[in-house]
C-alpha cells in the first residue's frame, strides 16, 4: 500500500505513475468533495480515503484518469454525507459552510467561482445527497451521464432524470441574475463601514426589505441562534450589537469561496468572515461564520479547480 503522498500538499515531485495522477488533479478532486460537503476538514478526509482506493487500482485498466479518480471521490463524499448528516442535525444554531480563502483568479472562472460561493453550497444543502452529486458533476465538471451514473449508483436514463430534476430546483433557487464583483464590493464597504463607524445609513440602502442575516457560531462562540429576518430586524440588531464589541474592530476585504469578503477581527485577532448574497442590486443574505473550527482555511489560499 502506498503512503499518502507529501507531494499533495507540497512541492515534492511525484514517484509514480499512481501518484502522479492524484497529485496532478488533487485541487480538482478537492473542489468535487468540498462542493458536495461543504467541509474543507471532511473534504481533506475524503482525499485520503480516496487516495487509499485509488493506490490498490491497476492503472492499466482505467480508461481515464480523470473521471475514474472522480467517481472514487464521489462514492468517498456520499459516504461520508450520512455522517455529515447526523452531525448537521446535532449542530447548535444555524449551519454555514466552511470559508475558503482563494486566489483572485478563481473569480475569473466565474462558472467555478459560482459553484463554491456560499449562496450556491446553501442552495446545493437542499438537494438530496444523491441530486447533489449529480448536479455539480454534470454543470461544474461537465462529467458526462454514463459516467455520473457509474459514479453514484444509478442507470444513465436515471441520471439524465435527476440531472434535469436538480437543475430546476436550483435554478428556482440561485441569485437571480449575474452579480458583479463591483457590487458585492460595494455592498461589502457599506457593511465594512457600518461596523467600523457605527453608521449604518450606507448599509440600510442596501438591504433588500426581506434580507436573511444567517450567523454561524456552532455552540462555540455566541452568534444569532436562528435566522434573521427584514432589514429592519437585521439593523436593530447591528445598531445593538457593535456598539458593545470591546475592542478595535477591522474588516479586511478578501477572497472567499471565489467572491468578494470580509475577515473581521477584534484586537487583531479574526472573530468572524461575511459574505453577501445579491439579488436585483441588493442585499437579500447575509453570512457570518464566527464558529472558530470553521475559520482556519481563511488565514491560507486553497487552491480549487475544474
Amino acid at each position: 500500500m502506498r503512503s499518502w503522498p507529501e507531494s499533495a500538499a507540497g512541492p515534492q515531485r511525484p514517484a509514480d505513475p499512481a501518484t502522479e495522477a492524484f497529485v496532478t488533479h488533487r485541487n480538482l478532486l478537492f473542489t468535487v468533495a468540498y462542493e458536495l460537503l461543504g467541509s474543507a476538514a471532511d473534504a481533506e478526509d475524503v482525499l485520503q480515503e480516496t487516495w487509499l482506493r485509488w493506490a490498490d487500482v491497476d492503472l492499466g485498466t482505467v480508461r481515464d484518469q480523470r473521471a475514474y479518480l472522480i467517481r472514487i471521490t464521489t462514492r468517498q463524499a456520499l459516504n461520508r454525507m450520512r455522517t455529515l448528516g447526523r452531525r448537521k442535525e446535532s449542530y447548535v444554531g444555524p449551519w454555514l459552510p466552511e470559508p475558503l480563502l482563494t486566489s483572485p483568479d478563481v473569480a475569473e472562472d466565474v462558472e467555478l467561482a459560482d459553484s463554491v460561493s456560499m449562496a450556491m453550497l446553501l442552495v446545493l444543502e437542499t438537494l438530496a445527497p444523491t441530486e447533489r452529486a449529480v448536479f455539480v458533476l454534470r454543470e461544474v465538471f461537465d462529467l458526462g451521464y454514463d459516467e455520473i451514473a457509474r459514479a453514484v449508483g444509478k442507470s444513465s436514463a436515471a441520471v439524465r432524470q435527476i440531472a434535469h430534476r436538480a437543475r430546476e430546483h436550483v435554478a428556482a433557487r440561485r441569485p437571480r441574475g449575474v452579480v458583479s464583483p463591483a457590487e458585492t464590493r460595494d455592498a461589502l464597504a457599506a457593511f465594512q463601514r457600518a461596523i467600523e463607524t457605527g453608521d449604518l445609513q450606507g448599509l440600510l440602502d442596501l438591504l433588500a426589505p426581506d434580507v436573511v442575516l444567517v450567523g454561524d457560531g456552532g455552540g462555540v462562540v455566541q452568534a444569532v441562534p436562528r435566522p434573521i429576518v427584514g432589514a429592519d430586524r437585521v439593523a436593530r440588531l447591528l445598531a445593538a450589537g457593535v456598539p458593545k464589541i470591546a475592542g478595535e474592530i477591522s474588516a479586511e476585504p478578501v477572497q472567499l469561496n471565489g467572491r468578494p469578503a470580509l475577515i473581521v477581527r477584534i484586537d487583531g485577532v479574526i472573530d468572524d468572515v461575511v459574505t453577501v448574497r445579491i439579488d436585483d442590486g441588493l442585499i437579500t443574505a447575509l453570512y457570518v461564520v464566527r464558529n472558530p473550527e470553521k475559520l482556519s482555511r481563511v488565514q491560507r489560499e486553497t487552491a480549487v479547480s475544474r
